[in-house]
């Protein structure tokens, strides 16, 4: 197996241990790759990272040798596969090891397991006080909760997410994408780089923690304030929102969705003129107060104005008139459409074992340091012996982990 390439990136040098797995430990990680870093994925021999089994679909080898779900795929490129057993004396002595030598040190470990592996915080800083310990959870480090596992799914009911996301009279509805999950995995980034910029003043490293629930309340923004001032419960208005009209999705003759979204009272003057709308003149809708007060009456106006020609040219009408408004776009037509490609947001990966497959691009962009897609979401274990040796273990050593179950 050929080396790794050169790290390249503002995080060039930075050599990151990443003991976490599923989503929010590992997107995280994914973006401290594509920023440079060295990331060792520390996974289960003979099993690893849960989510390679989270599919179909799933991309399989040729052989069928080695298969992994594109769940996966989609959030682990940039790293090195490192399998290691800590429930084994030996693999925690391995971790202390590479611990040593790491600057900053991931998991979201079972909670009150972390003493058990050997990777615990208190542990490891001793081993390396300069060492950033980030650990993320379900319900965070403290209060009655705290050992209680957690999933996106539980924790946008439990943060309040699902109750402010749906339609009226429908059941509960979760977002599409496991956001708070990816929201906890970015916090995680900026509390990481926050905290090695404390080492670097201070040389010594510290513990930074993360937890589903806090990040999923942090979410809440506007609605939790519009709670605190009013103590009434966010109303449902499906793709609309509570503190703008209009602001939300529209469906036009073709049957085809559009977005508009009105954002100050001059682009509602403009959107009435585009429309000429019966009741753009009125003066009860004059205003973004008067508007969201009196929405029950302007929304189905507007929904019989959109309803008269196909979304296509009302987009381009009203983005002729600035308005803003945009299409909803399906999966496949967002990687079609010319901006998204501009904005390198769809990249080639050459993996060793699936050949080559696209995979969403970075969303860093840096004048001189720009990020890179080094290599491909790896094989479980494919870089254990290299890591090993850069170590310091021996051949002989190596061959003794693997016989005994340690890598």
């Amino acid at each position: 197996m050929p080396e790794s390439p050169p790290a390249r990136g503002p995080l060039a040098g930075l050599r990151v241990l990443d003991a976490s797995r599923v989503l929010a430990g590992p997107f995280c990680t994914m973006l401290l790759g594509d920023l440079g870093a060295d990331v060792v994925k520390i996974e289960r021999p003979g099993a690893g990272d849960e989510t390679r089994y989270w599919g179909p679909p799933f991309l399989e080898s040729r052989d069928g040798a080695v298969r992994d779900a594109t769940y996966y795929l989609s959030i682990n490129r940039n790293k090195r596969s490192l399998t290691l057993n800590l429930r084994d004396a030996e693999g925690r002595r391995v971790l202390q090891r590479l611990a040593a030598e790491a600057d900053v040190f991931i998991q979201n470990f079972r909670p009150g397991t972390e003493a058990s592996l050997g990777a615990d915080y208190e542990t490891l800083a001793e081993v390396n006080p300069r060492l950033v310990y980030c650990a993320i959870s379900g319900f965070g480090p403290t209060g009655p909760d705290r050992l209680r596992l957690g999933y996106d799914l539980l924790m946008q009911g439990f943060a309040g997410l699902m109750s402010i996301t749906g339609e009226e009279g429908r059941p509960p509805v979760r977002v599409g994408v496991a956001v708070i999950d990816l929201a906890t995995g970015a916090y995680a980034l900026a509390g990481i780089l926050a905290a090695l910029r404390v080492r670097d003043q201070t040389g010594r490293g510290q513990r930074v923690d993360l937890s589903l629930l806090a990040s999923g309340v942090s979410l809440l923004t506007y609605a939790a304030q519009s709670y605190f001032a009013t103590g009434r419960q966010p109303r449902l208005s499906g793709s609309g929102h509570p503190n703008l009209v209009p602001y939300q999705a529209f469906c036009g003759a073709d049957g085809r969705w559009f977005v508009v979204g009105v954002g100050s009272d001059e682009q509602w003057r403009r959107l009435a003129a585009a429309l000429d709308l019966a009741g753009g003149g009125e003066p009860r809708f004059a205003t973004n107060a008067g508007r969201v007060t009196f929405r029950d009456d302007l929304i189905p106006e507007l929904v019989r104005a959109f309803a008269q020609r196909p979304a296509a040219e009302w987009v381009a009408r009203l983005d002729r008139a600035g308005v803003p408004a945009g299409p909803v776009h399906g999966v496949g037509e967002v990687f079609a459409d010319p901006q998204v490609r501009a904005l390198g947001l769809e990249e080639e990966v050459n993996h060793p074992a699936f050949g080559r497959f696209l995979t969403v691009g970075s969303a860093f962009a840096f004048s001189e340091t720009p990020p890179a897609l080094r290599f491909a979401p790896p094989i479980l274990g494919q870089h254990t012996e290299e890591i090993l040796r850069e170590a310091g273990f021996s051949a002989a050593e190596i061959g003794r982990f693997r016989a005994a179950g340690t890598i």
